[in-house]
């Protein structure tokens, strides 16, 4: 049942006050897990069929301006927290259990809440990797999250995981629970979640309702999905590059059950679903837009092919259809959530994110105007690689903390390292330097370590 409320927008210093009258909405938050702007045909994507997306979009409310994490734990420790990076990072697969997230949040708030897709925020090393015993099981486990109900893939040690996709692997529970692995025989991982949600949403009950649903989809390994001509999930699984378009597409079919599924309720006008994605599309995925441009994934590089991902609000009893240029950050969706759910700002919780629920009704989004990121997914397994960036940008350039400066709004996902400064350039570094110069005052920032966890020299 929906309840009357006052809703709240962000002023300065992450504060709400009342603007305007709404009832409490149920509310879907989807991740993708890897997909740039480039993968859809909203965006100007032409490799793959998202009619699903892309009639939310046409219906709803797309960011042009969208960022995310470079990689996946950083953006799912920013966007669960509301906080940057450097304020509590730990190791990569790994979710500060002191942390609150926004399911404890939106549960104190009146909702009924449930957690559906992929975890991985509870222990990632394998027990063969150097160091791995002072990091493996020292998250957060799904039952302590603040959720009401979690069916989650990767759950628990990695090794432990099973498939998140043909015969999926879900530890299933309530809060407080330890759950129960689950393996569905013969079944889709991503039609089994959406099956799980939609029956959440059939709970008889008084409260408003929050999912959260981080996708696996288009995730490597690249296998076949139910639409591909060479499903079988009663034998293995073929690893070929050319499922990832499958993938993609079958990303795309799932919105368009979950959507289907809301229509059937009746519930797909007044129920607000939110679509993004934790990073880039995979580096061995090149994409082609449409003004003729190969764009090579950037999963993992603090590139714009990185971080620049698509943001779709739809919910047409509240807002209009809209194209909106604001920055969006994976920070700003925990008090996104409050603001949705007329909350003011918790006592003793710091939020670095704004909410842009302004945006979604034609008002600018106080503070918001450029995107702080704090990058460095060490340690952990497959991490050698890795190195720390820290970097600010907005809608023209982005500066490192180096002193690198690019311009970057040209075209969507292009950046050109500037050799010599113009007025224009040195304008907007120093404008960048100041938001990193604010982001990092004051923090104790992480100390620099490898993949193993041994700290290096600076």
């Amino acid at each position: 049942m929906l309840r009357l409320l006052v809703l709240f927008a962000v002023l300065g210093g992450g504060l709400f006050s009342s603007w305007t009258q709404a009832e409490q909405p149920d509310i879907i938050l989807v991740m993708a897990d890897d997909v740039g702007i480039e993968g859809l045909g909203c965006y100007g994507g032409v490799s793959y069929r998202t009619p699903n997306l892309d009639e939310m979009a046409a219906n709803g409310v797309r960011f042009t301006h969208a960022y995310s994490q470079p990689l996946c734990t950083p953006t799912r420790v920013e966007l669960m927290t509301g906080k940057d990076n450097h304020r509590n990072w730990t190791y990569f697969g790994i979710l500060d259990p002191r942390e609150r997230t926004f399911g404890h949040a939106m549960t104190d708030a009146g909702y009924a809440t449930g957690i559906f897709g992929k975890w991985q925020l509870q222990s990632y090393d394998p027990p063969d990797l150097p160091g791995a015993e002072a990091r493996r099981g020292k998250g957060m486990h799904p039952k302590d999250a603040g959720f009401d109900q979690y069916a989650l893939f990767h759950a628990l040690h990695t090794e432990d995981k099973g498939s998140r996709y043909a015969n999926p692997t879900m530890l299933e529970g309530n809060r407080g629970s330890e759950g129960t692995l689950k393996k569905y025989d013969g079944r889709y991982g991503e039609d089994v979640w959406v099956e799980k949600i939609l029956a959440f949403l059939d709970r008889p009950t008084d409260k408003p309702k929050f999912v959260y649903y981080p996708m696996a989809l288009p995730h490597w390994p690249f296998v076949p999905t139910p639409h591909s001509a060479d499903w079988d999930p009663s034998k293995p699984q073929e690893e070929h590059l050319r499922y990832g378009s499958d993938m993609i597409e079958y990303m795309d079919t799932t919105m368009g059950n979950l959507m289907r599924g809301l229509r059937q309720r009746n519930l797909a006008r007044e129920t607000i679903v939110i679509f993004y994605s934790d990073n880039g599309t995979h580096l061995k995925v090149t994409s082609k837009m449409k003004d003729g441009r190969s764009i090579p994934g950037g999963k993992a590089l603090p590139t714009q092919t990185g971080i620049h991902v698509p943001l779709i609000v739809h919910c047409p009893d509240r807002y209009k259809p809209a194209v909106v240029d604001g920055i969006v950050e994976a920070s700003d969706f925990y008090p996104t959530l409050l603001n949705l759910a007329g909350v003011e700002k918790q006592p003793g919780k710091h939020l670095d994110g704004v909410s842009f629920v302004p945006q979604l009704v034609g008002q600018p989004t106080p503070r918001r105007d450029a995107a702080f990121f704090w990058y460095d997914p060490r340690p952990g397994w497959d991490k050698e690689k890795f190195s720390r960036h820290v970097f600010a940008l907005n809608k023209t350039h982005k500066l490192f903390r180096d002193g690198r400066l690019f311009r970057i709004g040209e075209l969507p996902l292009k950046e050109t390292l500037v050799q010599q400064d113009d007025e224009k350039d040195r304008v907007a570094r120093a404008e960048l330097q100041a938001v990193i110069d604010r982001a990092m005052a004051g923090v104790d920032e992480p100390p620099l370590v490898d993949a193993y966890g041994k700290v290096l020299d600076r």
